[in-house]
């Protein structure tokens, strides 16, 4: 059982708790749900997930649409000297976004060619111990909902979007539980359509709303994509 829906929390409030990335997922399916009613329409959808933690909440997005389960890998740019500090992001098949001042004519240009290249094998790596559970699907024409389990800076969010944007999808939806307040604008410039739960203020980070936030470990993370994309078909098939 799940708790009730959070609502639109006032900038002051920091206190939206999910219990876990799961009933995020169930959440988020419900106003998915009520979005793509409103919008009337009548594409194929095709969920994404950035992995891991993304795909736990894409889980239960992916079952109430009746629809494929995929990946999109996509990595943070970092440098050996500060690794949690990100100057970019790159996917698996090579799109990759700079943040304007990691870009500096003072800095050698080989050591972002070097951070980049790291981190899109790492990408490519990750995307390739999932290929053999992601469904047969084609982006192109069809509504395509891009699933985390929250964006704190945006920089894989945006990454994924531009690499899904090049396979020409009808659209592309933004869909996540929670997100900083001043990164509502830049999701709208980059989707099509936006759904967050919830903008609290401060943020500081996306664990601090989740009572129970584990790495979700690639077994696991595998298994999601396996057995949702399973269900699918069984029921594709049933229904045929």
């Amino acid at each position: 059982m799940t708790s009730g829906l959070p609502t639109q929390p006032a900038a002051s409030d920091s206190t939206v708790c999910f219990a876990d990335r799961l009933d995020a997922g169930e959440h988020l399916a419900q106003k998915v749900l009520q979005e793509l009613a409103a919008a009337s329409l009548t594409q194929t959808a095709i969920v994404y997930a950035l992995p891991r933690g993304g795909l736990e909440v894409a889980v239960p997005v992916a079952r109430a649409l009746r629809c494929p389960l995929d990946v999109l890998v996509a990595k943070k740019i970092t440098r050996p000297e500060n690794p949690e500090l990100a100057i970019g992001a790159v996917t698996a098949d090579g799109h990759s976004l700079w943040l304007p001042r990691s870009r500096s004519p003072k800095e050698p240009t080989y050591l972002n060619e070097i951070a980049l290249h790291k981190a899109r094998e790492r990408a490519y790596l990750q995307q390739q111990q999932f290929e053999a559970s992601r469904p047969q699907v084609n982006p192109t024409g069809a509504i395509s909902l891009m699933v985390d389990d929250g964006i704190a800076t945006g920089m894989t969010m945006a990454v994924a979007v531009q690499a899904l944007r090049a396979q020409n999808p009808a659209q592309i939806w933004i869909c996540v539980p929670v997100a900083p307040p001043e990164m509502m604008p830049h999701l709208h410039q980059w989707a099509d359509q936006v759904v967050v739960l919830a903008t609290p203020s401060p943020f500081l980070s996306v664990s601090r709303f989740y009572r129970e936030f584990k790495q979700v470990e690639m077994a696991a993370a595998i298994a999601y994509l396996q057995t949702t994309n399973q269900t699918h078909l069984t029921e594709t098939e049933a229904d045929a």
